[in-house]
């Protein structure tokens, strides 16, 4: 059996953004697969802790036997594994470097970031706030006026890494008392953009369900 022919299987779980990105991904691509939901906040499946046996997280992308974990990096295999569809990746090799750079910095900043605003109280909330505006002004200058973070390339490999996270914006807005629209009105208008895109509009969860979950969170850390 050709590599391309071998069954995805993707373990994931509903609300997480890493997972989201390589359900975009698969869309993008036109990519069968079949989903499987992991309870983690019941716990871990055996599935999941042989496949991912070093971080134990989700996502996973099954492809027949062999795992590809960690998101960037399935989104990258992916446009090596299938050539055939649609590329995330621009082909010039200095555009491919920016992008996993933009991809990365994305992958470092929002979710930490993020996960401050809504864990954190006083001084150190005030802070995530300031690093959280930051960071999207910083990627406001990287989008500049394109469409996509893609460019003439169009919706790309960043623009597949960031998407995720515009349904956990407005959740960072009430924690953090911010609005995105005004601190960084050209990601705003991206995230209206991007929500537009079947592949993203059929990965995402609505903002006050993101909001649900994180007060579930709030509850089993025993966060008030």
């Amino acid at each position: 059996m050709a590599p391309t022919d071998q069954q995805l299987v993707l373990l994931d779980f509903w609300v997480s953004p890493f997972g989201q990105r390589v359900r975009i991904a698969l869309a993008e691509k036109n990519l069968p697969y079949e989903y499987v939901e992991e309870d983690l906040l019941a716990g871990k499946s055996d599935r999941l802790l042989s496949s991912n046996p070093i971080h134990k997280k989700i996502p996973v992308l099954l492809h027949g036997d062999k795992p590809v974990n960690e998101s960037l990096i399935i989104l990258q295999y992916l446009d090596e594994a299938f050539p055939d569809a649609p590329s995330l990746l621009p082909s010039d090799p200095y555009a491919r470097a920016q992008a996993r750079f933009w991809a990365d910095y994305v992958d470092k900043k929002v979710y930490d970031c993020g996960s401050r605003l809504w864990k954190l109280k006083g001084e150190p909330q005030q802070q995530a706030r300031a690093e959280m505006v930051e960071i999207l002004r910083t990627l406001e200058g990287e989008l500049g006026e394109k469409e996509f973070f893609g460019g003439e390339h169009g919706f790309g490999f960043v623009d597949a890494a960031l998407a995720p996270f515009s349904a956990w914006f407005p959740s960072y807005e009430r924690f953090g008392e911010f609005k995105v629209a005004e601190v960084a009105p050209g990601i705003a208008a991206w995230v209206e953009r991007v929500g537009k895109r079947d592949s993203v509009a059929k990965s995402l969860y609505a903002p006050d369900k993101v909001y649900d979950f994180i007060g579930v969170l709030k509850k089993k850390y025993g966060i008030e």
